[in-house]
């Protein structure tokens, strides 16, 4: 799609009274270009605030690392002096995330209390000082709630959906679905679910056990014939382990569409073996996910042919990291993935516009909303089976009842 220019509309020292009547619009019918509007876009913060995020499960989710019985995450709210509100959400996974809920909640107030404090700036200086406040891995996923929140705002500010925001390529996406580490009778319970609610790709949670892993495989195949796999197995496997396995499935006729993070994070010489292995031999891509934490990582991904793909989580880099590393993967070639924690429609949804306004994922992996048993987001995006359909709604189009939320 075209773009359009708001150049002459947001001018660097735009007053929060032009923002406020540029609010009036009507939704824009063509993209709006993020990386313009950085330095373009004056932003007038007078709220934020963390609170805790806390959802039951249908049922424990069981991964090569960790077991999670529900989600213990961290919503942000951002107002503006406009009025305008922006929702974002920091996703708390033990082993995987750096922060604990409480950790979370902590940095939230700090960066929160800046950006009451501050005088406007424009949108690249609020995120840039975010950044600051909140740098590298160990707090990338209470900075991806932040900037979430505050992009949020300000595409609410302009009348524009996030979709549009981030590009405008597309409003769909269409997700694949998580089946945890389970037995393989209750593996083919949901392969056979997923296969009735219109998913033809399942990501399987594996690396813990091989020969257990295996048997689910089998189990699921049966169940539902058609499906693609994905492979995930959470850094759990070694590189022979992991190879092993692309054996059994090719014997079993089976050919997984990606193999996600087959061995531990740090093992660099494990990763790009096999990689190479289950390309040539098998014909599989792999992608690296715990093993890309930074752009500095993605660089030596790249510089090394240790992954054909790379996951991207704004739980792991944030906003701004993600849109480097996103940037950097496509000019060298890389394949894109776009995955989550364990989220709710507030951070899985803001992930999905992301990918939808700049297109060019080949694998869609936001499912986990659909793994809570309740949702507290009301309205935002369409949910018709796998896909995810995006309106003209202001900014991400959902929110939370806030009083609702647990202080």
């Amino acid at each position: 799609m075209g773009s359009i220019s708001f150049f002459s509309l947001f001018s660097p020292n735009l007053h929060k009274t032009r923002l406020t009547t540029v609010a009036t619009m009507a939704h824009p019918t063509t993209s709006v270009g993020f990386k313009n509007l950085m330095e373009s876009l004056t932003v007038d913060i007078s709220r934020a605030e963390g609170r805790k995020l806390n959802v039951p499960l249908k049922a424990p989710f069981t991964i090569a690392t960790s077991r999670l019985e529900g989600v213990e995450n961290v919503a942000i709210r951002v107002e503006l002096s406009n009025g305008c509100c922006g929702w974002g959400e920091a996703p708390i996974l033990p082993f995987v995330t750096a922060e604990d809920q409480t950790t979370a909640l902590t940095k939230a107030a700090e960066v929160s209390h800046f950006l009451k404090e501050s005088d406007a700036m424009s949108l690249g200086d609020v995120l840039r000082g975010i950044g600051q406040r909140l740098p590298g891995h160990h707090f990338a996923s209470v900075r991806a709630g932040v900037e979430m929140a505050v992009i949020d705002a300000v595409a609410t500010s302009i009348s524009t959906p996030l979709w549009r925001f981030f590009g405008g390529v597309s409003n769909t996406v269409t997700t694949d679905i998580t089946i945890p580490i389970v037995s393989p009778t209750e593996a083919a319970q949901l392969a056979s679910k997923y296969y009735k609610q219109g998913f033809k790709t399942l990501k399987l949670k594996v690396g813990k056990d091989l020969n257990a892993d295996i048997e689910v495989l089998k189990a699921i195949r049966a169940a539902h014939p058609d499906c693609m796999f994905i492979l995930d197995a959470n850094e759990g496997y070694t590189s022979s382990e992991a190879i092993q396995v692309l054996e059994k499935l090719h014997e079993m006729e089976v050919t997984p569409i990606l193999f996600e993070q087959p061995v531990h994070r740090d093992d660099w010489e494990g990763l790009g073996h096999v990689t190479r292995i289950a390309k040539t031999k098998y014909g599989v891509s792999v992608a690296a996910d715990e093993s890309c934490r930074s752009l500095a990582d993605v660089k030596e991904i790249v510089k090394r042919q240790l992954a054909d793909v790379v996951n991207i989580k704004l739980a792991k880099v944030g906003v701004l990291g993600a849109l480097e590393i996103i940037e950097f993967a496509k000019a060298s070639g890389l394949d894109l993935m776009i995955g989550g924690m364990v989220e709710t429609r507030l951070a899985m949804g803001f992930a999905a516009h992301l990918a939808a306004g700049l297109g060019g994922f080949k694998y869609i992996d936001l499912d986990t909303p659909l793994l809570l048993s309740e949702d507290p987001v009301f309205e935002g995006y369409e949910v018709s089976g796998p896909t995810y359909k995006f309106t003209n709604a202001r900014g991400h189009g959902g929110f939370l009842h806030w009083d609702n939320i647990a202080w």
